[in-house]
């Protein structure tokens, strides 16, 4: 008996450790899911590191911050009078951004209501289907239908000269953003508890009730982020945005004045400058600036979230 009483304090502790041990397949599975979020930090890092070292000689030599950021004059390719100023290019990008995100938020969060609550079981798959379609229309496409579709109704509905311009650019970039918001707006919905809209019905809350006062409520950070997810879909578009623009640098005055976008920009010159020259350099310069964007953009969402969360 006093042996039995002895090595029970041993038996516990080897029956703790087999317990806590975790199996093989387990221990994989963790550090797969480990080494996937550390290679995302890894990679951002990466891309950094890359604009950073292309753009460094720029950044310490020529690159001057006043003309850089208040000058309207890109002229890099000039012979005698070699200006690097991006303020058109800057005021292009958040106008384009900002119009398209006036009508595909609005658009898309209806949608997505529509879809998850008021659409019949038969046809939400195939709505959704239809919608998320739009997202495999690739981005040269748009560009085509901005020109050949979008541009003349601009000219003869507005009577313009020219219907390649900031409206013509943000309906492409709404329309495009779109598939993504309707997407995860419809996800963050449907995500809300089915009691939510029961305990709701049960008091007699019209669906329109529901959806506005009870579903809109409870799924808020959800349909934030797809509506900042769409502002990052819409500030990186490139090829749709340098056909529709009409890739002018002037500050835009009006929804249809011709602009010139930051992403466009690169585009359209990296290709024709020398590699490590100094319009390279200043090229990846706007790379840093977009990067720095997106990045305000993300941490703003986050604070966001997390400030309406508590």
């Amino acid at each position: 008996m006093e042996m039995k009483l002895e090595q029970t304090p041993a038996l516990a502790m080897e029956w703790r450790k087999k317990k806590s041990t975790k199996p093989t397949s387990e221990k994989i599975i963790e550090f797969t899911i480990k080494a996937g979020g550390f290679s995302s930090i890894f990679l951002i890092v990466a891309i950094l590191f890359f604009i950073l070292k292309e753009s460094f000689p720029f950044l310490v030599g020529r690159f001057d911050f006043v003309e850089f950021f208040s000058s309207t004059a890109w002229n890099p390719a000039s012979v005698s009078n070699v200006t690097y100023g991006i303020l058109a290019l800057f005021v292009g990008t958040v106008s384009v951004t900002i119009i398209s995100m006036l009508i595909a938020v609005p658009l898309g969060l209806a949608c997505a209501f529509y879809i998850s609550e008021f659409c019949s079981p038969q046809f939400r798959e195939i709505y959704k289907i239809l919608i998320e379609f739009l997202a495999a229309i690739p981005s040269v496409v748009w560009g085509f239908i901005a020109i050949m579709m979008i541009n003349p109704l601009i000219i003869h509905g507005f009577d313009v000269p020219i219907g390649l311009n900031i409206l013509n650019a943000s309906i492409i970039l709404a329309l495009m953003s779109l598939p993504l918001i309707v997407s995860v707006g419809e996800d963050a919905l449907r995500a809300v508890p089915e009691t939510y809209r029961e305990a709701a019905e049960a008091m007699g809350a019209t669906k329109w009730e529901v959806a506005t006062r009870v579903l809109l409520p409870a799924a808020k950070n959800g349909l934030m982020a797809a509506a900042l997810l769409g502002v990052g879909r819409a500030l990186g578009e490139t090829m749709a945005v340098l056909m529709a623009t009409g890739h002018s640098i002037q500050i835009p005055h009006s929804l249809f004045d011709p602009a010139r976008t930051l992403t466009a920009t690169i585009a359209a010159e990296l290709g024709e400058s020398p590699k490590g020259g100094e319009h390279y350099q200043a090229l990846f310069a706007i790379g840093l600036v977009l990067f720095i964007l997106s990045f305000i953009v993300n941490v703003s969402a986050d604070y966001l979230i997390r400030g309406r969360k508590k």
